[in-house]
C-alpha cells in the first residue's frame, strides 16, 4: 500500500525508488554505447549504407533532443510516476520491435519509438529522485550514484554490445532491455510514489513543431550531403527550412510567458557557455564512438567483442575521471575541469589525425582513448552545474533540461557530420574501407570540438562570466517575482572561485 503523499518514505523504500530509477537510466545508456559497435554487424545483416547507420543512432538522439523538455513539463502537470511508466512502456516495447526489424527502415522507425520512451525516463527520473531525497546531503549522494551508472554504461556498453553481438547478433542488444524493463515498470508500479509540480509549466506546442523541424532538417540536410552534395536543391533546401525554423523559434519564444526554451537564460555566458560546451562535447563523442567503432571492425577486421575490449580504456577513464570532476566543481568550481576536458579530448583528436593509418600501433590508440575518455569524463559535471549555479530555484529544472537537450542535439550532430564526411569516401567506390584521407578530416573536426570546448570553458567561465550569471539571475528573480535564492549556495559559492 502506497503512503501518504505528505507521509516521508523510509530510507530502504527512498534507495528502492533510486535503485529503480537508476535501471531506466542503465538500459537507455547501455543501449547506446552497445549499440555502436553492433553497427558494423547492423550495416551487413541489413545491407545499409552509412548513411542509414547514421539515421540508426540520429533516430534516436533527435527524437529525445526534441521532446525531452515536453516529457519532463508533462510529468510535472499530470505526475512523474504515470509518465515514467508510460516511458518504460514504450521503450520496452521500442526495443522489442527493433529486434524484429526485417529491414532498415523498421529498424530506424522503432529506433524513434524508442526515444519517445527514452524522453519520459531520465528527466522524470531526475525529478523523481530530487523530490524523493530532500535532505541536500542525502540528494547529492544520490545524483552521483546516479552519475555512477552513466559511467559504468559508458564502460560495459562496448563489451556487453560486443558479446552479445557475437553471440547472437545485433538484434540481441535491444532484447536485453525487455525484462530489465518490464521488471523496472513492475517496481515504479509498487515502490514510486506519485508526485506533480506545486506549478507546472503550460505547453508550448508550436515551440516543439519548430524545435523539431530544425533539428530534422539540420541533421537530414548533413546527412544526404555526401550524396546529393553541398549546393543541390535538397541541401539547401534543408539548410533554408532550417534556418526559417531558428528564426521563428526566437522570435515566437522571445513573446510567451513560458516558453519551452527562456532565452533570457542565454544573458548569462556561463549558461550559453554549457549550452554550447555541452553540444560540441557530445558531439565529439557522438562522432568518436561512431567513428572508431567502424574503424575497428571494417578497417582493423576485428569482432564486435574485441572492439569493444579496445574502447574499454576510453569507458575507464571516463568513469573514473567523472566523479574526481564532479569533487572538483564543488571544491573550486567548474573551470579547471572544462579546461582539463577541452585539452584532453582535443589532444586525443589531434594524436588520431596526424597518425591515422589501417595499421596505426595499439599504443598510439590506447594513448588516443586514454585522452579521449580522461576529456569526456571531466566534461559533464561542470556541464550541469554552470547550467543551474545561479539561477533562481524555479528556473533551475528548466536549465538543466536545456542543458540535457544539448547533449543529445551534439550526439546528433557529431554522427551526422562524422557520418558524412566517412559517406564522401564510399560515394563512387561502394565501399568506405579505403578511406585514409577522410578519416583524418573526421579527426580534424573531433580535436575542433574539443578546442571549442577549451575556449569555451576558458571564456565562460572567469570573473566577466560571472557577473553576466549575477545580473541574469536578478533579472529572473525581478521579472518573475521569485524571491529564493539560486538551488545551491555550494554550486554558486564554487562557481565564485572560478
Amino acid at each position: 500500500m502506497e503512503p501518504h503523499p505528505a507521509e516521508p518514505l523510509s530510507s530502504r523504500r527512498r534507495l528502492l525508488v533510486l535503485a529503480i530509477c537508476c535501471m531506466s537510466l542503465l538500459i537507455v545508456s547501455l543501449d547506446t554505447t552497445a549499440l555502436n559497435v553492433a553497427l558494423p554487424d547492423i550495416r551487413r545483416d541489413l545491407d545499409t549504407s552509412v548513411s542509414g547507420l547514421q539515421w540508426v543512432i540520429d533516430a534516436y538522439t533527435l527524437v529525445l533532443a526534441a521532446l525531452l523538455m515536453l516529457s519532463g513539463a508533462t510529468a510535472d502537470r499530470i505526475g512523474r510516476r504515470r509518465v515514467f511508466r508510460w516511458g518504460l512502456t514504450v521503450f520496452v516495447v521500442g526495443s522489442l520491435l527493433c529486434s524484429l526489424a526485417p529491414g532498415l527502415g523498421w529498424l530506424v522507425a522503432a529506433r524513434a519509438m524508442q526515444a519517445v520512451g527514452g524522453s519520459m525516463l531520465n528527466p522524470v527520473a531526475m525529478s523523481i529522485i530530487t523530490n524523493t531525497f530532500t535532505e541536500p546531503r542525502e540528494r547529492a549522494r544520490a545524483i552521483g550514484v546516479w552519475g555512477g551508472v552513466v559511467g559504468l554504461s559508458m564502460a560495459a556498453g562496448p563489451v556487453l554490445g560486443g558479446l552479445l553481438v557475437d553471440l547472437s547478433g545485433w538484434r540481441a542488444i535491444f532484447w536485453v532491455n525487455v525484462p530489465i524493463g518490464i521488471a523496472a515498470l513492475l517496481l515504479t508500479t509498487r515502490y514510486v510514489p506519485e508526485s506533480r509540480a506545486p506549478r507546472a509549466r503550460r505547453p508550448d506546442p508550436v515551440g516543439q513543431l519548430l524545435m523539431i523541424v530544425l533539428l530534422v532538417s539540420l541533421t537530414y540536410g548533413i546527412i544526404e550531403s555526401p550524396h546529393h552534395g553541398l549546393g543541390s536543391p535538397l541541401v539547401l533546401s534543408c539548410a533554408g527550412i532550417a534556418a526559417l525554423a531558428l528564426l521563428a523559434l526566437l522570435r515566437y519564444e522571445a513573446r510567451r510567458s513560458e516558453p519551452l526554451i527562456d532565452l533570457r537564460f542565454f544573458h548569462s555566458a556561463p549558461f550559453a557557455g554549457a549550452t554550447a560546451i555541452a553540444v560540441c562535447a557530445f558531439a565529439g563523442l557522438g562522432g568518436f564512438l561512431f567513428l572508431t567503432s567502424l574503424y575497428l571492425q571494417d578497417v582493423r577486421g576485428m569482432d564486435a567483442l574485441d572492439a569493444g575490449l579496445h574502447l574499454l580504456p576510453m569507458a575507464a577513464m571516463t568513469l573514473v575521471f567523472a566523479p574526481l570532476s564532479g569533487r572538483i566543481v564543488g571544491a573550486r568550481g567548474p573551470r579547471l575541469p572544462l579546461l582539463a576536458a577541452g585539452t584532453g579530448m582535443t589532444a586525443a583528436g589531434v594524436l588520431f589525425a596526424l597518425t591515422s593509418s589501417a595499421e596505426l600501433h595499439l599504443g598510439v590508440l590506447f594513448t588516443g582513448y586514454v585522452l579521449f575518455g580522461i576529456g569526456f569524463g571531466m566534461v559533464n559535471a561542470p556541464i550541469t552545474n554552470t547550467a543551474v549555479s545561479g539561477m533562481p530555484r524555479a528556473q533551475a529544472g528548466v536549465a538543466a533540461a536545456v542543458a540535457s537537450t544539448s547533449r543529445q542535439v551534439g550526439s546528433s550532430l557529431g554522427v551526422a557530420v562524422v557520418g558524412a564526411v566517412m559517406a564522401s569516401a564510399a560515394v563512387g567506390s561502394g565501399s568506405y574501407g579505403n578511406f585514409g584521407d577522410t578519416e583524418r578530416i573526421a579527426w580534424w573536426i573531433l580535436a575542433g570540438c574539443g578546442l571549442a570546448v577549451l575556449i569555451l570553458g576558458a571564456v565562460t567561465s572567469g570573473r566577466w562570466a560571472r557577473g553576466t550569471a549575477e545580473r541574469t539571475a536578478r533579472l529572473l528573480i525581478a521579472e518573475d517575482g521569485e524571491t529564493a535564492p539560486g538551488p545551491d549556495h555550494r554550486a554558486n559559492n564554487a562557481l565564485r572561485k572560478s
